[in-house]
């Protein structure tokens, strides 16, 4: 058993994100996984994404508040404990178009190991 606590958690930085503070809850530097990795988002009034994709898998629930994620084919508002899935090399982009907090769980598989 490998626990984290919320309190304990550290911040991490990725481009395209602005208006936010993303913690890492398990896996890569928070501690050992095999599979996959687990992140919470806390998005500001105004916070967003920029629109890129990437060759993961992503899921997003969201815990609290209202989030917009629009990708070239549409966009939908998610509230809470409503989720998405986004497909490799699907471009989106999350935004908080509210006057609250958003917070939103993300999980997304470990890179690949190298044969």
């Amino acid at each position: 058993m490998h626990v984290n606590r919320f309190a304990d958690l550290k911040p991490y930085q990725s481009p395209g994100h602005h208006d936010m503070r993303m913690l890492r809850m398990q896996g890569r530097e928070a501690g050992p996984a095999d599979v996959l990795w687990l992140g919470v988002s806390q998005l500001l009034p105004g916070g967003h994404i920029d629109l890129s994709g990437s060759p993961e898998e992503k899921f997003y629930v969201v815990l609290e508040g209202d989030l917009t994620v629009e990708t070239e084919t549409g966009s939908a508002v998610l509230s809470q404990w409503d989720s998405v899935r986004i497909a490799p090399n699907e471009k989106r982009a999350l935004k908080n178009l509210t006057n609250k907090t958003a917070v939103v769980l993300l999980a997304m598989p470990l890179p690949k190991a190298a044969p």
